[in-house]
């Protein structure tokens, strides 16, 4: 998700490391706070396959560094969002971080495809606690705590379909 926060940033517009890292923690620190040892080398990791270009700048007391999005980085930008693994589909976080760069994938129809997939995902029998491998009710649960996690999961997920499915149709009516 750190690699395709820095693609989708910078597919905005150059940015200097420190700049990136903001945006990313107003993106993603909800989650977890984006810290310089895994930025960093996430940056290098980009830089080395050609995806990102650092360049300097001069400043008022020191160099700034700048990174960019080369050719390369947005078609990798691209693949990574076209392609989605079950992983970012399935958790909240990292379907968010898609979500948030979603637009940039040029084809509408693929977008629409990431949002099919992440919707079969919601609409299929699920919950946070099992019995013998199947999801149990809320109606099922004693805990008041559990019970507030599944209710507050299936009010986020219904919110979610709602909006998916209107996305969904209000492509195909236009």
């Amino acid at each position: 998700m750190l690699e395709l926060m820095i693609l989708g940033f910078l597919a905005e517009g150059p940015l200097h490391g420190y700049e990136l890292r903001r945006k990313m923690n107003e993106l993603y620190g909800f989650a977890r706070e984006i810290s310089d040892g895994s930025l960093y080398p996430a940056i290098q990791r980009l830089i080395k396959s050609g995806s990102v270009v650092r360049r300097i700048e001069k400043g008022r007391a020191a160099q700034r560094h700048t990174l960019e999005l080369t050719p390369e980085g947005r078609k990798d930008l691209e693949n990574r969002l076209r392609t989605a693994s079950a992983g970012d589909i399935t958790d909240p976080g990292r379907f968010m971080v898609i979500l948030a760069f979603l637009s940039q994938l040029p084809d509408v129809k693929e977008q629409h495809e990431v949002l099919r997939r992440r919707l079969q995902f919601l609409e299929a029998p699920a919950s946070f606690f099992y019995e013998n491998g199947r999801p149990l009710r809320r109606a099922e649960i004693e805990d008041v705590y559990r019970k507030g996690m599944v209710t507050i999961g299936r009010a986020a997920s219904r919110a979610e379909i709602a909006w998916i499915r209107q996305s969904l149709d209000n492509a195909y009516s236009a």
